[in-house]
């Protein structure tokens, strides 16, 4: 039923980041139950209308890259991904290490970058790794931006999204985060400017931020497993655990949406049940007019007199 000026999307995605995951369960930094905030971000999505064609996990899959970690990772999510149909779609970060991430979720073991291509229905998605080994901060080689040049020379039915770890964007509310930074950004902003890539997914700062690369919007989704405080005082840093969300990706033929999903319980102030979709689809586009726009219909006022 479509209700507005746009049908509904060609994809959905969800883009969900740095879930830290570490080996035993153990609770990151002795106090966060990363894994418990993982499987209730993953119970949100599953219960929504999204219904996601992929989950792509843009990186810091394990927090000190140890192989338990991601055998926990993959026992949490690839039964949800199953359930929805989803394809699953992982990328490095600077936390992951190549050797146990390439081994455990590929079932092949490589120090080599882990840059790979997928076909969602004819959205390519490209997981291009940034990370250095043995270092925090983002960089990539000319081999890769080579490999990139050459996916990228033909175009996809619907285009291409990038899924890095570290985005090629300022942060200006956290600028200890610019020594960690992508590093030689303007050779990758050559390689993809101009091509048919329509967005750029990222992670790696643990806050919900948006911005433009070479022409190209970018979309940073938060964290599941903990958050900073970009309103701290007096720290150059402040993680904590509180804020975690992740990110869903709507694709159109000329756009792309980007919402964010926060994870956690919450307590409902207002809302009409699903069970109005009948009431809704019988009536035509005009009365859906008068009987939800118009300030004064008595569904209206039905809202305004119960807040009061």
């Amino acid at each position: 039923m479509q209700l507005g000026q746009y049908p509904a999307p060609t994809h959905v995605i969800a883009h969900i980041s740095d879930t830290h995951l570490l080996a035993g369960a153990r609770p990151l930094y002795g106090k966060v139950n990363v894994i418990e905030h993982l499987e209730q971000a993953l119970t949100q999505l599953e219960r929504s209308i999204a219904k996601p064609q992929a989950l792509v996990f843009t990186g810091d899959l394990a927090d000190l890259g140890e192989p338990d970690a991601y055998e926990r990772l993959k026992a949490v999510v690839e039964p949800a991904a199953e359930r929805m149909g989803a394809q699953l779609i992982w990328v490095m970060g600077n936390h992951d290490e190549r050797p146990e991430y390439s081994r455990i979720l590929f079932g092949l073991e490589s120090d080599a970058p882990q840059d790979r291509v997928y076909d969602i229905d004819g959205l390519r998605v490209i997981s291009f790794d940034t990370t250095v080994p043995g270092y925090h901060h983002g960089d990539v080689t000319e081999d890769q931006l080579d490999w990139l040049a050459d996916v990228l020379s033909s175009p996809a039915p619907h285009g291409s999204v990038i899924a890095v770890h570290h985005p090629p964007i300022p942060t200006p509310m956290l600028e200890a985060m610019g020594m960690l930074e992508l590093q030689h950004q303007n050779r990758l902003a050559d390689v993809i400017r101009g091509t048919d890539v329509r967005a750029i997914l990222a992670g790696h700062l643990h806050y919900s931020t948006h911005s433009t690369f070479a022409g190209i919007p970018v979309s940073v989704a938060s964290a599941t497993c903990y958050t900073l405080d970009l309103s701290a005082e007096d720290r150059i840093l402040s993680g904590v655990d509180f804020g975690q969300s992740i990110n869903l990706v709507h694709v159109y033929e000329e756009q792309l949406v980007h919402s964010t999903i926060p994870v956690g319980d919450t307590s409902e102030v207002s809302g009409v049940p699903a069970a109005g979709w009948e009431q809704i689809a019988a009536m035509t586009p005009e009365q859906r007019m008068e009987v939800f726009s118009r300030k004064d219909s008595a569904f209206n006022k039905g809202e305004v007199d119960s807040s009061s």
